[in-house]
């Protein structure tokens, strides 16, 4: 459509249109990198504009201005998200925050709860019927500018078109100013030891989330990493407030399909890029992209109606309940509320959907811990105790949902910097968290555990996740040891044990020193948790020897899983310079014998009376095919 014919009324230049802006009005501007940065010059200049008060929800041209007193003295800046280019005038108290979820902004605009006076907007050239773009911020766009009173919008042919709710017609604009400029871009930089840790993160992250899975993320060097780690997975899909770079790899790589989404499948629901020109060109005219507007792309309603919908964002703090600081360190605020909350409940209702809060463990250098007894005097709980399933740091995974207090204690301490474990535990007892003789975590990087995790396929079809014993698995080992028979306790302890209290267990692990002696337990699923139905240990014996017992929960006897579990011992002790175990075993449990003698058929076997001490060297272990192999010989002859 030919603008000069249809409308020439319109077309301003921008000194023109923004000189129609009167004094103490209130003005919006589009959003991040949709902002219109030759209108907002423009407007800055110009000196007759005074008492003008500003609304956006991400700020980066403005931030330019915001240490002149003359451009203060003029204009109030109100934000809805703190952006790093805003921060330290944050810090300095020369901008005004306004924290609310960003699923109800627009309902303020619309309801002129908060009244506009202005929006200022930047779109794509319009087509043959008048209608323009609002390109990579459509987010609180749209509602900013049908609540404002006049509509100037900068024509950039540089502002790609998308698809979705993102078109304006001419007839919705009051005034349009035709100006070429590149886009803002925002390109995150992380420094080499920050990426070490979003790397660990991003590891962690990506054990979480499986095939097919609808995602939100943010925005930031952390997501980009994780995003990095998820290009194994497949048919992700994406309902998300923001696509970034981080993406464009797992687009590529057709990581992302959308194919197993039920909201929306085969497309991604987003509501504005923020990322570099090559973002830009790839969602141009993408009809992937389907661009909606916050009330719907943020409504915990729409988000539900994903199934297997994961959440993943950040926190500043965590305490230990499991209370999340994402805004504000202590009374200082630093970023926003944003689309947090809005993401956590729509994950809750999603069927199968969860929620991960990832964060470093530590901040400032490592001076201080970001898992903490308690939340900074000031800081606010965007997100209550209620609604966190995983906790991820660089040192693991903290699962949260279901659990109390005491077991929170735990999964978090476990998860936070070594150098802090102790002085966390020590903080709990004082808060009555937990009991008074509970041991703290290992104060060594386990990071080298996560070689000793494997999976086990059964014969019924099922799988078992191995891994190290965690203190935090206190709960879990004790349901599992009042789920066995007698019989089967009888044979592990020799005795008919009737109680496993919270001494017994703390014994158990403090003799884990996951080298010297190490614990393992098997996990199956069930009815979205997990449960313990093997446990096999090792334990140092002297003379390169360990001793080494299990147990395997009766509905599991017959599926290999002792076997299993003993090569995956014998891997571990091998690491740490053992050449054989020992065990002793009653002499009627001869399952448990033939386990041992089919993986080292020359094991020497010394009788007790009513027990035997079998010793197997390592040099002599038969694989477990061959094992089955010649087993299956014997039963033929």
């Amino acid at each position: 459509m030919d603008v000069f014919e249809y409308c020439p009324q319109k077309v301003v230049n921008a000194e023109k249109a923004i000189s129609k802006i009167r004094r103490g009005s209130r003005v919006f501007i589009g959003t991040g990198c949709g902002e219109p940065q030759h209108l907002i010059h423009t407007m800055v200049k110009d000196l007759n504009l005074q008492d003008i008060m500003i609304y956006q929800m991400l700020s980066s041209t403005l931030a330019q201005f915001v240490d002149d007193d003359s451009f203060l003295r003029r204009f109030s800046i109100k934000l809805f998200f703190i952006s790093n280019a805003m921060r330290k005038a944050a810090f300095d108290g020369k901008i005004d925050y306004i924290p609310t979820y960003l699923s109800q902004i627009p309902k303020l605009f619309y309801s002129q709860r908060i009244g506009l006076d202005v929006a200022i907007i930047q779109v794509s050239p319009p087509d043959e019927f008048g209608y323009c773009s609002l390109g990579v911020s459509v987010d609180i766009t749209r509602a900013g500018m049908e609540s404002a009173k006049m509509v100037i919008a900068q024509v950039n042919p540089r502002m790609p078109k998308t698809w979705g709710d993102s078109f304006v017609h001419l007839d919705e604009i009051d005034y349009l100013v035709f100006h070429e400029e590149p886009l803002v871009e925002f390109t995150p930089h992380l420094n080499k030891e920050a990426s070490v840790v979003a790397r660990r993160i991003g590891y962690y992250v990506s054990q979480i989330v499986e095939d097919g899975a609808t995602l939100q993320i943010g925005f930031g060097h952390l997501p980009n990493i994780i995003l990095q780690y998820l290009d194994k997975k497949k048919d992700l899909g994406i309902h998300t407030q923001v696509i970034t770079d981080g993406f464009l790899p797992l687009f590529e790589k057709k990581v992302i399909t959308n194919k197993k989404k039920t909201l929306i499948p085969g497309r991604v629901l987003a509501s504005l890029c923020m990322g570099s020109q090559k973002l830009y060109d790839y969602v141009n005219n993408n009809p992937m992209f389907y661009f909606r507007s916050s009330e719907y792309v943020n409504d915990p309603t729409v988000i539900a109606r994903n199934d297997n919908f994961i959440s993943i964002s950040s926190a500043l703090e965590v305490d230990l309940t499991g209370q999340v600081c994402s805004d504000s360190m202590g009374h200082t605020f630093y970023s926003g509320i944003g689309d947090q909350v809005d993401f956590l409940r729509g994950s809750a209702m999603s069927k199968g959907g969860f929620t991960i809060i990832a964060l470093p463990s530590t901040a400032q250098n490592g001076k201080v811990s970001r898992i903490v007894p308690q939340l900074s005097e000031g800081a606010g709980v965007a997100t209550t105790r209620g609604d966190v399933n995983f906790i991820v740091t660089e040192y693991g995974i903290a699962e949260l949902q279901g659990k109390s207090i005491y077991q929170r204690v735990m999964e978090l301490a476990q998860i936070a910097h070594p150098k802090f474990r102790e002085e966390l535990i020590e903080s709990a007892k004082r808060l009555h968290y937990i009991f008074s003789d509970q041991l703290p975590p290992s104060h060594d990087d386990l990071i080298f555990l996560e070689s000793y995790k494997t999976a086990m396929e059964l014969k019924n079809g099922k799988s078992i996740e191995v891994r190290p014993l965690f203190p935090s698995d206190e709960f879990a080992y004790r349901n599992f040891f009042y789920s066995l028979q007698e019989k089967t306790i009888y044979y592990r302890f020799f005795y008919k044990m009737k109680v496993f209290s919270h001494e017994v267990v703390q014994k158990q692990w403090a003799s884990v020193d996951y080298r010297k002696n190490m614990s393992l337990i098997g996990l199956i699923q069930k009815k979205g948790h997990k449960e313990i139905v093997a446990i096999g240990s090792y334990a140092e014996e002297g003379e390169g020897r360990a001793e080494v017992a299990f147990v395997v929960r009766e509905d599991f006897h017959g599926q290999g899983v002792a076997s299993y579990f003993l090569e995956a011992l014998e891997n571990i002790a091998k690491q740490n310079d053992y050449t054989g175990f020992t065990a002793t075993v009653l002499n009627e449990n001869r399952a448990m014998v033939r386990v041992f003698k089919k993986r080292y058929p020359n094991a020497k076997v010394i009788s007790n009376g009513s027990d035997i001490t079998i010793f197997m060297d390592f040099s002599d272990a038969v694989d477990r095919a061959t094992a089955e192999k010649q087993e299956k010989e014997n039963v033929c002859r």
